[in-house]
This record gives C-alpha cells, structure tokens and sequence, in this order.
C-alpha cells in the first residue's frame, strides 16, 4: 500500500474510493480505513534490507496493514461459546438449535482478521449435530443459517469445516451447499479414511464438482503436526484452535533467483539474506500487534479465554517455486522443468530445506505452542504476481498426468504444516464416476499430500488460489456492477489475466 507524499495525494486517493461506483459502501469504508492505517510506518523491527527487498518484489506483506491492530487469523473456540456462553455478549450456554445459530451468528460479527470477516466459522457440523431434533425443521434452520452466511460475510476467505466423521449436521450442510451455490462459506471436510464413511466422502466428492465445496484436508496428517485438534481457515491454513496466526508474509522466490546471478549467489547469498530480512520483519509485527496494540490484553475473546496468545504463530509464506526452479535451471545451462524433471523437483527440496533450517534456527520471542518458530505456509497468490505461480504449485499450463502430478505434490506437501494445497477442476467423466475421484484423492493423501480440492470445469464456482468466486459475478463486476463479495476484487486480475481459466481440465478416464 502506497504512503502518500503529501495531504493533495492522500485526499486524491480518498476521493477515488468515495467515487468507484463498482465498490459496495462497506468496502469502501474498509479501503478508506486500510489507507489511513497505512498512513504510519512499518513497525519498528525491519532491517535496512527489508525495503530493499520490498521495493524488488521479494518481500510482500500480503497488505496487512502497516500497523496491524488484531491478529491476522483468529480461531476462536466455539465449543467454549456453546457449553458457557459469552459474557462480554450476553450470551447465556446454548439449549436448542436455534440458541446455537444464533450465538454463533453474534458471535461471528465480533471476530476480527486481516479481511475484517472471520475467517474460520468452526466446524459448524460438529456444532450443530448435537441439538438437531427434528431433521425437517433442522434443515430449514440450517438453510438460513448458511444464507446468512454468504449474504452478510462478504469474503469467501472465511472458511467452515466438518468432518472427519458424518453426522445428520454434515448430511444437511451438504445437500445445502449444491443447493444453494453459496460463495461463503469457503468449507473443507477434514477426511480420514479410517473415520469419514465412503458414502459420505463421494457425496462430499459430487457436492465439489457441483459447487467447489468441500476441499479435502487430509486429517490424519494435520493432527499428527497439530499435536491434536486444529482448524482450517482462510483459504487451507491449518492452525490451532483457540488461537491462530498473527501475521503472515512471504518471498516471491522467483524474484530471488531473478536477482541472483548464478545458483551459488542465490543459495549463499540472496535466499539467505530474504528469509533472514522477513524473519525479522515478521517478529517486528508480532511484536507490535502484541505489546503495542490492546487486542491480547483486553479484547473479550483474550479475556474470556476463547483464544491463548501461545496458540498464536507467525507464518512464513512463499510463492514462485515453479518459475525459481527454472530459472536457477538456466543458470546451470540446464532445460529441465519444475514439476517434469525429477532433477529440478530435487532442486525445488534443496531450496526448502535451506530455508526450512533458516527459518527454525530464528527464535521468537512468542509462539509457545510452536516452539517459539514460525511455519512455513505455501501461500496461494496476491496482487502483481504476474509470472509467479502460487506456493509451490506446478505452473498453469504445465500440468503433468494427474498420478504423476499427486506423487510430485507429494514430495512437497510436509514442509507446510500452516497450508498448502493443489486444485483440479475436471470434466463431465466426475459427474459420472464420484468413487473415481475419490479415489484420486486417496492416492494423493497416500503419496504425502495434504490438501486437494476439485470442481468442475462448466459449473459457475471456481477456486481461484484458495477461496472461492462466481465466473457470473466476474462478469459483473468487469462490467463495473457491483458485488458484494469483497473477495472479486482480488480474483479480477488472476482471473483475467493469469490463466486460472486454462488450468489443465482432469479426466477420471486418464
């Protein structure tokens, strides 16, 4: 976000939001506080060479703000609502399913992030289930529930869960889900083979080629690095429950292997010296947020303990892999691709584990329940990343056969507890054969994966990097309609102009 030199500029560019027409009020009430904010420096922290990096496009911040008041992600803990109630908003313990829809719609309003929207709803079946009496009425409630969901939460940033077990709740969300074609929320099952009947996970399986929802987080493998329960936010970020993230940022590392003139340069030299400069900027927002801000010391949800700030992490992102890889490819007078070429996904190891080891020899001064480290996050994509593929992600139009491109992903998948993920939209051949499908993701969670989301090339929902849009609400807006969900905004430029579109379209025949 630009500092503005003088107070003409500032009112120019407030002017500019008070007039786009395509904005809704309340986004533009969100980008005029988003521009004051950032009005104010960086916190105090960052190294001389983290503006440098900035200023090449190696360090982004993800537009967190320059003074980031609350914590990125929040995951509150909402059984914690429904057994006691909430005292900062009178709410006494729920008794009925109408107590819960609506405590949690209260309480929803009241969780901040970096969207202003909450982004994690909590495992809503598991939540509701246990006072579903009548399953007509139920379905109903739940109904509106949803609705109010996607009509009053305007970024498909936040994010439900369910499973790993089915529940009549579970049934009722996802019959719901291909009914209603909702944007919000952005919904995962946490799938376990062993837990997640088969029944359930294909009609989970056919509710994704219909409507893009649920995406499959493979289970067995967060709880083993979560040490136990976790949640999945925003678009796939795994974090634990009753606390969350507060700060996220990342290195575009094809940048790096541009500013790099040999592959010795790059390893010993400029990759070294960006993940040591965001190291540092990432401690220097924690910081300020915790100790500068009043959010962990007297917000209702410190306070009455739905959340512990030593369940809160930093996260370490990073985009670009494919186009790095083949870059430092070149530099060795080598034509091997990312992805294709066993040598260069080798290569793409060795570069995570220079910085794994750099990042975890970084010590913070907060996040106990990761051992006072950050995690790495392979993040989904951002403004101007033009050219830069989002995490480690094969490249658009450089897909491989889909086994092949499973057991690849595999090999990368481990190194990011907090989220990383591969989408595959397929073609009329899933419709038919569900099982097929869910079979495809069984092999990936078997090859090392840990995310995988699928829909279908002719329906209306599309996954862009992590979150959910409508192609219909696209063309709205590029026509300069309005819509309400924030989240258009940012799927504008990949849509148009990164080639989301010409992914490679999966066949359960190939």
């Amino acid at each position: 976000m630009k500092i503005y030199k003088d107070i003409k500029e500032t009112q120019e560019a407030v002017i500019n939001i008070i007039k786009n027409s395509s904005l809704t009020y309340e986004q533009q009430t969100y980008g005029l506080a988003k521009l004051a904010e950032n009005q104010l420096p960086y916190p105090e922290g960052a190294d001389k060479k983290f503006f440098e990096l900035v200023e090449k496009g190696i360090i982004c911040d993800l537009d967190e703000g320059h003074a980031p008041y609350a914590p990125r992600y929040i995951l509150p803990d909402y059984e914690k609502l429904i057994k006691e109630g909430c005292k900062f908003l009178r709410l006494k313990p729920a008794e009925n399913l109408t107590d819960v829809i609506n405590m949690l719609l209260v309480f929803y309003h009241h969780v901040p992030s970096v969207t202003r929207f909450p982004v994690y709803l909590g495992s809503i079946d598991k939540l509701l289930d246990p006072f579903i009496v009548d399953e007509l009425q139920a379905r109903e409630q739940i109904k509106w529930f949803l609705i109010h969901l996607d009509r009053t939460i305007d970024d498909s940033f936040s994010h439900a869960n369910i499973g790993p077990e089915e529940t009549l709740a579970g049934n009722i969300i996802i019959d719901l889900e291909k009914e209603l074609q909702n944007v919000t929320p952005n919904l995962t099952i946490l799938y376990d083979k062993d837990k997640t009947s088969n029944k359930f996970a294909i009609k989970c399986v056919e509710a994704s080629l219909i409507c893009a929802n649920p995406a499959f987080a493979n289970d067995k493998m967060f709880r083993e690095d979560f040490k136990g329960d976790y949640g999945i936010a925003s678009c796939y970020n795994g974090l634990p429950i009753g606390g969350g993230a507060f700060t996220l940022s990342r290195l575009r590392l094809n940048k790096i292997a541009d500013n790099s003139g040999s592959t010795e340069e790059f390893f010993n030299v400029k990759l070294i010296e960006a993940v040591d400069s965001m190291n540092k900027f990432i401690e220097s927002k924690i910081k300020f947020i915790v100790e500068e801000t009043p959010f962990f010391k007297s917000n209702f949800l410190v306070t009455e303990g739905f959340i512990d700030i030593d369940r809160f992490v930093g996260l370490f992102g990073m985009v670009g892999m494919h186009e790095c890889v083949n870059k430092l490819m070149k530099l060795n007078n080598k034509n091997l691709c990312f992805g294709k070429d066993q040598e260069a996904n080798e290569l793409g190891i060795k570069i995570l584990d220079v910085i794994q080891k750099r990042v975890n020899s970084f010590k913070s001064k907060y996040g106990k329940i990761w051992d006072n480290r950050f995690i790495l996050h392979a993040q989904v994509g951002a403004a101007n990343d033009e050219g830069t593929s989002p995490g480690v992600r094969i490249a658009i139009g450089e897909e491989i056969p889909i086994y092949d491109h499973l057991r690849q992903a595999g090999m990368f998948h481990k190194y990011f507890p907090s989220g990383i993920g591969d989408h595959f939209p397929f073609d009329h051949t899933a419709n038919e054969n569900p099982e097929a499908v869910l079979d495809i993701f069984n092999g990936g969670f078997a090859s090392g994966m840990r995310y995988i989301s699928a829909y279908s090339e002719d329906g209306d929902l599309i996954r862009v990097t992590g979150y959910l849009v409508k192609k219909s609400d696209l063309e709205k807006f590029n026509n300069g309609q309005q819509v309400s969900y924030d989240t258009i905004q940012y799927a504008q430029e990949p849509l148009n102009d990164y080639g989301i579109f010409d992914r490679k379209v999966r066949s359960t025949n190939d």
